[in-house]
C-alpha cells in the first residue's frame, strides 16, 4: 500500500481530535508530569478516575532524567520503595536506602500510568483555571505551550475537572495564579500565601511533604514539590520517596473529592 501523506494527517488529528473530545470534562486534572504527577495518575486511574495530566514541555519526567547532577540515579527509602517496584523497577539496597536508573522509572512510571488509563498531553500549558459557586476550582484554561513561549495573544479553551491537582513542582504555577487572581485569602488557609520552598534540608522535606499534600481550596489540591513551596518546607535534592508518597496521597485525596461530588 503507498503512503499517503493527506491519510497521515487526517489520522494523527482524528484521533487525537477524538481523545480530546473526550476529554472536556474529567474527573482529575494533573498539572506537571514530574514524579508526583505522575504516580497520582496512575494511582487514580487505577481508582477508575477519568485523569489527563498537562505537561507543558514536551517530555514528562521532570527533574528525574538528570538524577542528581546528570548522574542519572535516584535513590528513595524504604517507606516509598514500594511504589517504584509496582511499576517494576530495579530497585537495589544501597546504604539504608534504595537505588535505581532514573531513566528506567521515568520510563515504567508513566507506561504505568498509561496502562492505568490515564492520559498525558504534552507541550499543553495550563495558563488559568475554572471558577464555580462557592468559589471552587472546577477545570483548567489551557493553551499550547509554543503560543506562550512565543509570547503571542491567543485565547486559550476551558476543560472541566471534579479535581485540579497543582504538581507544578518548584514553580507552583497553578497555586499562585490563583493567589493572584483570586481575593482574599485563597491559598493556604493559615497564611494567606503561597509561601515558597526553603533551601535543601531533605530529612525535613521528606518528613513534611506528604503532610503538606492536601486540598489547599476548594478543588485544588497540591503534591510533590509544590506542596512543599506553598508551605513553606524545605527542598530535598535526589531523594524520591517523598514525591511518590505525596502522589499517590493526593490520588487518595482527589478520589474522595469525585466521590463526594458524585454524592456517594
Amino acid at each position: 500500500m503507498p503512503l499517503s501523506e493527506i491519510d497521515i494527517t487526517r489520522g494523527i488529528i482524528e484521533d487525537f481530535t477524538e481523545e480530546f473530545t473526550g476529554s472536556l470534562q474529567m474527573d482529575v486534572a494533573v498539572i506537571g508530569g514530574g514524579p508526583s504527577g505522575i504516580t497520582c495518575a496512575y494511582y487514580a486511574a487505577r481508582k477508575g478516575l477519568k485523569v489527563v495530566v498537562f505537561e507543558k514541555k514536551l517530555h514528562v519526567g521532570g527533574g528525574m532524567w538528570g538524577g542528581g547532577m546528570l548522574f542519572p540515579r535516584i535513590m528513595v527509602q524504604e517507606e516509598a520503595v514500594d511504589i517504584p517496584r509496582e511499576y517494576g523497577v530495579n530497585m537495589r539496597p544501597r546504604g539504608g536506602y534504595y537505588i535505581g536508573s532514573s531513566v528506567e522509572f521515568v520510563a515504567k512510571s508513566v507506561a504505568s500510568a498509561v496502562d492505568a488509563g490515564s492520559r498525558i498531553w504534552i507541550g499543553m500549558t495550563v495558563e488559568d483555571v475554572v471558577i464555580r459557586e462557592e468559589d471552587r476550582v472546577a477545570g483548567v484554561v489551557i493553551n499550547w505551550g509554543a503560543v506562550e513561549a512565543a509570547g503571542l495573544h491567543v485565547d486559550p479553551l476551558a476543560l472541566e475537572a471534579k479535581v485540579v491537582i497543582d504538581a507544578t513542582g518548584h514553580e507552583t504555577s497553578i497555586a499562585r495564579t490563583l493567589q493572584r487572581k483570586q481575593p482574599g485569602p485563597q491559598i493556604n488557609t493559615e497564611t494567606g500565601e503561597v509561601i515558597g520552598e526553603k533551601s535543601m534540608w531533605a530529612e525535613m522535606g521528606e518528613r513534611e511533604i506528604v503532610e503538606n499534600t492536601k486540598e489547599i481550596h476548594k478543588g485544588l489540591l497540591v503534591c510533590g514539590m509544590a506542596a512543599n513551596a506553598v508551605y513553606g518546607s524545605p527542598r530535598m535534592g535526589a531523594i524520591f520517596g517523598g514525591m511518590l508518597l505525596s502522589g499517590r496521597k493526593a490520588a487518595e485525596l482527589a478520589a474522595g473529592i469525585v466521590k463526594e461530588s458524585q454524592g456517594n
